[in-house]
């Protein structure tokens, strides 16, 4: 979920978020964690979060997971746009919503980069966070240079006194390829969501504030709230989606994302317009999630044939909607 900073969701006071420099929290202490970037929170994630909470249950302890902001793909090569799947603020969200208790987030700066495999897990893990347990996934590497591999790990928390639990490789559907958020990233860059919602085990969703426009849609009678996303990789086109509004409520609707080349060709913008509704939205946080591909972006010889497609739009929107069956993660 591309990150917009000025619509962050808040996470419920009873989930609690520890960050560098504050003491840990009364209900992560002695948890067990699973480790990772988590972008996405895909299945094989999901295979993460059952497994920590499972090692949880059984010592008696917290489940939690330490992540890190921001991505450190973000901190290696600043000058370069990372399409991500999921901010912090959705991250967060998710994890509450999957039943885990607790979260840590790192900063990823020069520091952290720089502390070395053995006194990531001595000094930051067991000192630092006070974790009794920690979960990885079969290709997570740590430590300066990525010089941690999971079988160090395991060595290194068994010196620790911390358990350790290593989760093989998930394949989504009996598939052959692991479940990887590139192959997510793919999936939505080539338009194909149905693929990329399988790989998540749920709809993908983008949050953001409502901004103002230029009241185009208005004057052809599709009104649209218009968000515009950062660093965003999604195809060009027009898609089902079902939109959570700031008060709550669950609206379906269809939704342009791209730059509008029957008038201005300009910044990619995600333009939804929501099925029987009418209200002001502008500077509200709304999360639209997409349910299905209808087709491509295109240019219309005139702003009546554009109409008479949105129409045709909106009816393949309503019956995509009508039968996607896939998990939401908005309620």
């Amino acid at each position: 979920m591309p990150r917009d900073e000025t619509a962050p969701r808040p996470v419920a006071p009873s989930f609690p978020v520890h960050r560098d420099g504050e003491p840990v929290p009364e209900g992560l202490r002695g948890a067990v964690a699973a480790l990772g970037n988590f972008d996405g929170i895909h299945q094989g994630h999901r295979a993460l979060i059952a497994a920590v909470r499972e090692m949880a249950a059984a010592l008696g302890r917290p489940s939690a997971v330490v992540t890190f902001e921001p991505h450190p793909r973000a901190f290696f090569s600043p000058g370069t746009a990372m399409f991500r799947l999921t901010g912090e603020a959705g991250k967060l969200a998710v994890l509450q919503r999957l039943g885990i208790d607790g979260a840590f987030v790192r900063r990823f700066d020069a520091r952290l980069a720089g502390t070395g495999a053995s006194a990531f897990v001595a000094e930051t893990l067991k000192g630092e966070l006070g974790l009794s347990g920690v979960v990885i996934g079969h290709d997570f590497h740590f430590g300066r240079g990525r010089e941690g591999t999971p079988a160090m790990l395991e060595a290194l928390c068994a010196e620790n006194g911390l358990a350790c639990r290593i989760v093989p490789a998930v394949a989504a559907g009996g598939g052959e390829a692991p479940v990887s958020s590139s192959a997510i990233r793919a999936a939505l860059e080539a338009g194909d969501v149905g693929t990329a919602n399988h790989l998540l085990g749920y709809r993908w969703f983008v949050e953001g504030a409502v901004r103002h426009g230029d009241k185009r849609g208005r004057t052809l009678g599709f009104p649209t709230a218009n968000v515009a996303l950062d660093a965003c990789a999604l195809a060009h086109g027009i898609y089902a989606v079902r939109v959570r509004l700031a008060d709550g409520s669950l609206r379906d609707g269809v939704a342009s994302y791209g730059r509008r080349p029957t008038f201005d060709d300009g910044a990619p913008l995600l333009e939804t317009y929501l099925f029987d509704f009418s209200g002001d939205l502008y500077g509200q946080a709304i999360a639209v999630e997409l349910v299905g591909f209808i087709r491509g972006e295109e240019r219309f010889d005139s702003a009546e044939a554009l109409v008479v497609q949105m129409h045709d739009d909106s009816a393949r929107a309503r019956r995509l909607l009508a039968a996607d069956r896939t998990p939401s993660m908005l309620g």
